[in-house]
């Protein structure tokens, strides 16, 4: 008997881009990139409830953002126009992971919604099926659906799985909000970065394109990279901001750098995943 039912409570995780490179733009302006996607055991949660309509409601609205236009609200509707389903659900959504954080919270709560009621409305759609209606929802709410540690490519919807060691992730919070849009749109964003094969991509190898224009933009993200890589050499800034991280091979040495962690500043530990705990289902 499958574990997950109505009375589940479903995870949304967060990601880490372990690097991201710009490598190209379309025509149609969508950036091309390279990057690899790490998933972490920091994740939102989400409940469903069945109705006897045919509505989609979120009973947690999330302050300055219609439900109309949350993205779990959109997943649901659109799944019902996908398939014809009648059935409606009320979402509770528990919010773990900060917006405009870089870690993928709203990509990875639409996933889980796809997924979860694809499920629980027996609609039968396959994975690549969810991916390509997750794709119209936005450029990262494939990866969360395919569900596998991997590297990326195109505008993130083309994938490589890659097996990961085991590593505790100290993660940085800076208090700020950054859109992605406005990164993206930066006339100064390096995007002609040298292609790089999956297969020759190594653990360790990279950066990322977007860190300097963030850094530039919103000081508090350089102010916080700066300190963990006072720790942690090797600390990059996810996605496109504003959240930083440094990965950690013994979890007692990343226990020690976050003991030193400054009042006021922001932070916590994760450990990666091997995959999504979904990617079964």
């Amino acid at each position: 008997m499958n574990q997950w039912n109505w009375e589940s409570t479903w995870p949304a995780p967060a990601k880490l881009n372990l690097f991201l490179h710009v490598v190209g733009r379309r025509a149609d302006g969508y950036h091309l990139l390279q990057t690899v996607f790490r998933f972490i055991d920091r994740a939102d949660q989400l409940r469903f409830s069945p109705r006897e309509d045919s509505e989609i409601v979120l009973a947690t609205p999330i302050p300055g953002i219609a439900p109309e236009t949350d993205l779990t609200v959109r997943a649901a509707r659109l799944l019902q126009e996908s398939t014809g389903c009648r059935q409606g659900a009320t979402i509770h959504l528990q919010k773990n992971l900060p917006m405009g954080g870089g870690l993928g919270g709203g990509s990875s709560d639409a996933a889980t919604v796809l997924l979860a009621l694809n499920h629980l409305w027996q609609t039968g759609l396959s994975r690549t099926s969810l991916q390509k209606i997750g794709l119209t929802l936005g450029a990262d709410v494939p990866v969360f659906i395919h569900g596998q540690n991997t590297f990326a490519e195109g505008i993130g919807e083309t994938f490589s799985n890659v097996e990961l060691p085991d590593e505790t992730y100290l993660v940085l919070h800076p208090a700020v909000n950054v859109p992605t849009a406005a990164i993206f749109g930066a006339s100064d964003l390096k995007r002609d970065t040298t292609i790089i094969s999956s297969g020759d991509w190594r653990h360790g190898q990279g950066h990322n394109d977007m860190e300097p224009i963030a850094c530039i933009r919103f000081p508090a993200v350089a102010e916080y990279l700066y300190w963990l890589r006072q720790h942690a050499t090797h600390a990059l800034m996810t996605g496109s901001g504003a959240c930083v991280f440094a990965g950690f091979s013994k979890q007692a040495a990343a226990e020690a750098v976050f003991k030193q962690l400054p009042t006021g500043m922001n932070g916590w530990l994760a450990n990666g995943l091997k995959k999504h705990s979904l990617v079964d289902l």
